[in-house]
């Protein structure tokens, strides 16, 4: 009987996608921050609903699970 040889479920390149979409969360979420004020009773609308804090850091941060998810479910012939 042949000792069988382990293999881990996922390969190397699998845990290199992982780490890019970890980082795309992290930027997305950057993305999100700021748009405080000093004054608490000052409002400024214009920084907090910003294109980049409303549409483009949600996006990021999709972008980021689905290559997170993607990266976990791809199948490596290595």
């Amino acid at each position: 009987m042949e000792p069988t040889k382990k293999e881990f479920p996922l390969t190397k390149s699998n845990y290199k996608l992982m780490i890019i979409g970890v980082v795309t969360i992290v930027v997305g979420y950057l993305l999100m921050s700021g748009g405080g004020s000093d004054n608490p009773n000052e409002f400024n609308a214009d920084a907090i609903f910003s294109f980049r804090r409303i549409t483009l850091a949600p996006l990021v941060c999709l972008a980021g699970y689905g290559l997170i998810v993607w990266a976990i479910m791809k199948k490596t012939n290595e």
